[in-house]
């Protein structure tokens, strides 16, 4: 008499912790608060994640519904200093989880074309709605953002008003060249470009999506957000990761399969 099968046991958080610190990337050349803070606290969410039985889909589902969360606030409260803790504590759990949801896929196996898409509509959406958010608060407290403190001061009107339209439309045609890179490099079989090493990781701190969100902590103090909002350079293309890679993935020899696209690679 055969003893039916035990259904198959989920993993624990350590053990998956475990699993997920032993497949680390080594992140070369990856901006530094992504490398060494994101990365790590996002094995944390995966880890909790494959706990509870969460898919990789539905924490996907809660980066978004965290970020909205930030975005809403932004646009609706007036820009105090909890108005901003809370907003830079939401953007960056979105962006924690962000990078969780690949990290479930991959030590579950249940990555899919369907969680991929997901992902990247979401990513695409995330960073853009944040510049309009700013934009949004730009114009309804122009006095906040003022030097002198007035509505009519400097910065204001389309003196500050331009930043965060130049930078949606940047951090949009980036998000495009990446996905196209990525698409010529698998069609193509070629090798996609060397990302440096350390230096490199504290090099591009600048554009680390994490910048992006705790930069928002200053949100409540609206001259000096000015200041290190305009000196913040928006995740544009650079040359080793656009311009140099569109010759690059024509030339370079591939010499193991494409790896899995962003979904499962963080």
């Amino acid at each position: 008499m055969s003893t039916p099968a035990r259904p198959a046991t989920r993993p624990g958080f350590a053990e998956t912790l475990t699993a997920l610190e032993r497949a680390q990337k080594p992140g070369h050349g990856v901006p530094a608060y992504t490398r060494w803070v994101n990365r790590r606290v996002a094995r944390y969410f995966a880890a909790a994640a494959v706990a509870m039985g969460i898919t990789p889909n539905g924490v996907t589902a809660i980066s978004a519904v965290c970020s909205a969360a930030g975005i809403i606030t932004l646009l609706l409260a007036p820009p105090t200093a909890l108005t901003a803790l809370a907003v830079a504590l939401l953007f960056a759990l979105g962006y924690g989880l962000d990078s969780a949801d690949g990290q479930v896929a991959r030590v579950t196996g249940a990555s899919s074309p369907a969680g991929e898409w997901l992902d990247h509509v979401v990513d695409s959406i995330r960073v853009p709605c944040i510049h309009l958010a700013a934009l949004v608060g730009f114009i309804r407290y122009p006095q906040h953002f003022s030097l002198t403190g007035a509505a009519d001061g400097f910065p204001s009107g389309w003196s500050l008003w331009w930043l965060p339209m130049a930078f949606t439309v940047l951090t949009a045609g980036h998000f495009m060249s990446q996905i196209l890179a990525e698409q010529l490099r698998n069609n193509r079989k070629t090798a996609a470009p060397s990302t440096g090493g350390t230096m490199r990781s504290f090099i591009n701190l600048h554009m680390d999506a994490g910048t992006l969100c705790w930069i928002f902590i200053v949100w409540g103090f609206g001259p000096l957000f000015v200041v290190v909002y305009a000196l913040l350079s928006p995740r544009t293309p650079q040359p080793c990761c656009s311009q140099c890679a569109a010759s690059t993935l024509l030339s370079q020899p591939q010499p193991h399969p494409p790896s899995r696209s962003h979904y499962a690679s963080i």
